[in-house]
């Protein structure tokens, strides 16, 4: 999956949208599936978006 880099942010709040508190984990995922499979290129972009999603998300709250 080639991304425009701009394109990230919107991604990832459609992303977060569709599937809340559970988006971040399931980018990780992707991200480490694609990494074991050699996609370096595309792990990096959906390590881009996990970090979107967290920033989206914010600090913990403690």
């Amino acid at each position: 999956m080639k991304m425009e880099q701009a394109s990230i942010p919107e991604y990832a709040r459609q992303l977060y949208e569709a599937h809340g508190d559970k988006a971040i984990a399931e980018a990780a995922q992707k991200a480490a599936t694609l990494e074991k499979e050699g996609r370096r290129e595309e792990a990096q972009t959906w390590r881009r978006i996990e970090e979107a999603l967290k920033e989206m998300r914010g600090p913990p709250h403690s």
